[in-house]
């Protein structure tokens, strides 16, 4: 039941009629709201005034022309207007149907939002982000080139062996040239066969880390291209100067005194057919000392896989870089190289290595700049073809390469469990 409210005739103090008819007092403005003149003009807002100050009923009515602003607050519906009931109402504001309407905009309303709420929802379509990490494409078209690159120099240095085989000095006339560790250590032939045991066992290792590798074709491209660098300086050098046996006991093939093009290819696929190691009984020819080949490949297999391999393997690291010192003596004690082979293969591996892949990982030196004296490398237009589409380092991803225990293993769209 509503109580009914009579009109009650308040006198106002003077002080506040002064306030009520000030102008400036109207027009104050707060924080929650204020109450400013109609727009009637002089004669309507003293005619509301005189109202609320003889407390009529006709004057309560008028009075609705006093109205109050509020700022909206965040969060609340926004109401397209409010409307009075008078004062002596049992309810300060009603709503109608035309409250769900802003400015001729209709709100829909989604019987799926809790208490019905007809709050209009406005779909904002937000472009997806761009992808901040780097990009690692396969290019498989370009690991191709790069393994036509490697075998093309591996004939090359083959082909150069070959040669190299009849110019080298007579043993019999020219003995093994001073050397500070041959000459105090004793050869030992079976020390060449622990060396490419060591070898076969770090370069299959390094294989095996780089088929898990996620991005295994950047990496094994890298791999191809380095080999092939090296092996075409391998090619040069050992061409160009030709030193004594450093063995007393390696068994040589004998001269030709030949070098036909057709001799040289059927020496090519011999040592071929033998990947260049002499467990195999395939590599008999001599001469190819300036670099060290066996250390090539020991400090390469331990550098791929000291960095392509997870991280935490510490183990396996230590295990590598072990195997690859023990590798590189061995073949110190065999007299298979002198040691300056050694020194200038393990020089030439590393900074190889290390030049390539710093910069691999900075954009700004793949880029031909003033400042970018690696640009001027001999070899740089092929690292930046290769490399050009690879920004940033590799990350330590790894992943089984084959595609059919993933199927196996994936979840089917049909199932439900």
């Amino acid at each position: 039941m509503h109580k009914l409210r009579l009109p009650v005739k308040v006198e106002l103090p003077a002080a506040l009629t002064r306030m009520v008819l000030d102008p400036k007092a109207t027009s104050l403005h707060s924080d929650y709201g204020s109450f400013d003149k109609p727009l009637g003009g002089e004669e309507g807002h003293n005619r509301d005034v005189e109202a609320a100050v003889d407390g009529t009923s006709s004057g309560m009515a008028q009075s609705s022309d006093v109205y109050q602003r509020q700022p909206l607050l965040p969060g609340a519906p926004i109401k397209s207007k409010d409307k009075w009931n008078g004062v002596g109402s049992s309810s300060d504001y009603y709503e109608d149907e035309e409250d769900d309407k802003i400015d001729g905009l209709e709100h829909v309303r989604h019987p799926g939002l809790p208490n019905g709420s007809g709050s209009g929802i406005i779909k904002i379509d937000i472009p997806a982000p761009l992808r901040e990490e780097p990009r690692f494409p396969k290019e498989k078209w370009k690991t191709f080139f790069a393994f036509l690159f490697m075998v093309v120099n591996f004939i090359l240095t083959t082909a150069s062996l070959a040669m190299v085989h009849e110019r080298v000095p007579d043993r019999t006339t020219y003995g093994p040239l001073p050397d500070v560790v041959l000459d105090h250590v004793a050869a030992q032939d079976w020390a060449l066969n622990v060396s490419e045991i060591l070898i076969m066992i770090m370069s299959n290792s390094a294989i095996v880390f780089i088929i898990f590798h996620k991005h295994r074709f950047i990496v094994v491209r890298r791999i191809f291209l380095l080999m092939g660098l090296l092996y075409m300086m391998r090619s040069i050098t050992m061409y160009v100067t030709v030193l004594p046996m450093s063995s007393k006991t390696y068994y040589c093939s004998p001269k030709a005194n030949n070098t036909s093009p057709l001799l040289v290819s059927k020496r090519v696929l011999q040592l071929i057919s033998g990947f260049g190691l002499s467990i195999n009984g395939k590599h008999t020819y001599c001469g190819d000392f300036i670099y060290s080949g066996h250390t090539v490949v020991l400090v390469l297999s331990y550098l791929i896989i000291k960095e392509y391999s997870p991280k935490k393997c510490h183990p396996v690291h230590w295990l590598a870089g072990i195997s690859s010192f023990v590798g590189v003596i061995m073949v110190l004690i065999s007299h298979g190289h002198y040691t300056v082979d050694v020194i200038i293969a393990y020089y030439v591996t590393t900074r190889l290595w290390y030049i390539y892949h710093t910069m691999a990982n900075n954009a700004h030196l793949k880029q031909y700049g003033p400042n970018n004296f690696l640009a001027r490398l001999w070899w740089f237009p092929l690292f930046r073809y290769f490399e050009k589409n690879v920004s940033g380092t590799l990350p330590r991803q790894y992943e089984w390469p084959l595609p059919w225990p993933r199927r196996l293993l994936a979840k089917h769209p049909n199932r439900d469990s």
